[in-house]
């Protein structure tokens, strides 16, 4: 993948984290792309409450993944790469 298609990719991502970002921004945490890999796995790092939530699991698996993946379909996964251990 060439570099202005991640930047593309990215955008559409970017876009996609806008619908559940003010659920996330409630409790005072958010979520940022970490990086898209050519196999088109999204990785994301929780930020502030998020990074510590108890909840983060199925919010990632509820809300990030399903968000993302409706609208950009190609998308192969979404993994956090931090988070509660």
């Amino acid at each position: 993948m060439i570099a202005t298609d991640k930047e593309q990719l990215l955008l559409r991502v970017e876009d996609a984290l806008q619908s559940v970002r003010p659920h996330l921004n409630v409790d005072g945490g958010d979520v940022e792309v970490v990086e898209i890999t050519d196999d088109l796995h999204v990785k994301i790092r929780w930020v502030g409450m998020c990074e510590s939530c108890h909840m983060s699991d199925m919010t990632l698996r509820a809300g990030i993944s399903e968000a993302i993946r409706l609208k950009i379909p190609e998308i192969a996964g979404v993994e956090a790469v931090n988070g509660r251990q």
